[in-house]
């Protein structure tokens, strides 16, 4: 496999961030031998203290800098963890003491480029990743889901085989720092408003995005879901580009060469023109519109790398919902609970709420406060759910979106100090038929450490309810 860096020296390097990317890339570096690396350094940043395993990463050959964000001497090459803003001291620093910085992923990609998908997207990224992943395999391919879903990359590059495929779920922050980063065949799924702390304006989000597209060339695929406007415009610049571009929607049928839609209930894709009928939406496990867009956007990818039209039939209908992401988790005296703690953002609720019958919800909303336009969830709510359960820090402001929203119409809006309150409330008030939902539209940190155990405390809690929904 050939690149701008595999093989070739790379010199003294430093790399940023002390956590699971940190010590990955350090592993990788330090097994590359001293004919390509002359020494690694190894920063954690301005809140970072030793402990035992940087301490073992010392005695390996890693010098480890802890307590500062200022970078020290030069370097070849500096490898920055995600999440580690463009603007920050610490990436400043690299910048002024590094002939090149480049992210993880773009690292990863220069040392192993060849097989490579990628996806993109403020909400439906892990999902879209691991059924391609899915969809892949069961077509006789050996694949990998690597980048935000969890796995660093760089650790996977060693004794990786000659005919893998790196199927890369890729972040925002990932992005930012791609230059020349080129995937056979690049997704987005939307842009909706996200991290703007981190990235300073929601353009420069959707920027960060949009550079998954910068180095395809005409025998490569983007795949771009156009159901929201700022998708639509950015598959018309690849176009304009001369570059084969998919057009993906839940609800239109895109007059295009390639496309990904849904036509009498069932999931069909076109590529150069030939037409593939795959399997009913209502035989899928996942549910949801924004879930048939998943399935579309892997479904293509898929087939565009050579798996059979019945191997992508067979994975989907047996892909199961990911753990947090609109999970089933129980039935109690005829109401269903379902757990959506992935979702802490506006959009990702919307989404979840599309997915149950009007006047059947029962919503779980709060957590910690990131201070979100709260008008377009606010109306969603009021539209589509029986009762709104909102909690924690931003139950309140939540609260009080909801009623003005509501204006009357009779919406049941509750306010709860905690989730487990929250709970109570919310299998008191739904009845036969409902859907308990957790989907708080908010991160956890004001009661959990992180989105997954607060998913795993709901499930816990509908565990204890006895079969007749009664809390034990």
């Amino acid at each position: 496999m050939q690149s701008s860096l595999a093989g070739e020296r790379l010199g003294k390097v430093c790399v940023l961030g002390l956590g699971r990317t940190g010590f990955a890339v350090a592993d990788y570096l330090l097994g590359l031998g001293s004919e390509r690396v002359t020494s690694v350094d190894l920063y954690g940043g301005a809140k970072s203290r030793p402990d035992d395993a940087t301490h073992a990463l010392e005695r390996r050959g890693v010098r480890v800098i802890c307590g500062t964000d200022v970078i020290e001497g030069d370097y070849d090459l500096a490898i920055v963890s995600p999440g580690i803003p463009e603007g920050s001291e610490f990436f400043v620093s690299a910048v002024e003491h590094s002939a090149l910085v480049i992210g993880e992923p773009e690292f990863a990609w220069r040392e192993s480029p060849e097989r490579w998908v990628a996806i993109t997207g403020t909400n439906g990224k892990t999902t879209t990743t691991m059924l391609a992943t899915e969809l892949l395999c069961c077509g006789g391919l050996e694949a990998q889901a690597v980048g935000n879903v969890g796995v660093v990359a760089t650790g996977k590059v060693v004794n990786r085989p000659d005919d893998s495929w790196f199927v890369a779920e890729l972040s925002s922050f990932q992005l930012a720092t791609s230059s020349e980063l080129h995937p056979r065949v690049a997704c987005l799924l939307n842009i909706t408003p996200d991290h703007l702390e981190w990235h300073g304006s929601f353009e420069a989000y959707a920027q960060a995005k949009e550079r998954l597209f910068q180095n395809l060339d005409k025998a490569d695929l983007a795949i771009v879901c156009v159901d929201d406007a700022y998708c639509r415009e950015i598959a018309d610049r690849l176009e304009e580009r001369g570059l084969r571009v998919c057009r993906a929607s839940a609800h239109a049928i895109p007059d295009t060469p390639h496309a990904a839609y849904q036509h009498e209930g069932r999931l069909m894709v076109r590529l150069d023109g030939r037409d593939y009928t795959l399997v009913r939406r209502d035989s899928m496990a996942l549910e949801g519109d924004h879930n048939v867009l998943n399935a579309l956007v892997a479904s293509a990818l898929a087939l565009e790398v050579g798996v059979s039209k019945e191997a992508v039939c067979h994975a989907l209908l047996t892909f199961e919902p990911l753990e947090h992401r609109i999970e089933p988790c129980g039935e109690r005296g005829g109401i269903r609970f379902v757990n959506d703690s992935k979702a802490t953002n506006v959009d990702s609720v919307e989404k979840a709420l599309m997915a149950f019958v009007p006047g059947t919800i029962v919503v779980m909303l709060g957590g910690h406060d990131k201070g979100t336009d709260l008008g377009s969830l606010a109306h969603a709510v009021s539209a589509r759910c029986r009762a709104a359960v909102c909690y924690g820090e931003a139950g309140p402001r939540i609260a009080a979106a909801v009623r003005e929203a509501d204006s009357g119409m009779g919406l049941a809006v509750f306010e709860e100090p905690h989730m487990a309150e929250a709970f109570e409330r919310a299998v008191l008030l739904a009845r036969g038929g409902d859907v308990v939902l957790l989907s708080p539209a908010c991160s956890s940190f004001d009661e959990f450490s992180s989105f997954q155990e607060r998913g795993r405390a709901f499930k816990d809690m509908v565990v204890r309810l006895d079969a007749a929904g009664r809390i034990a």
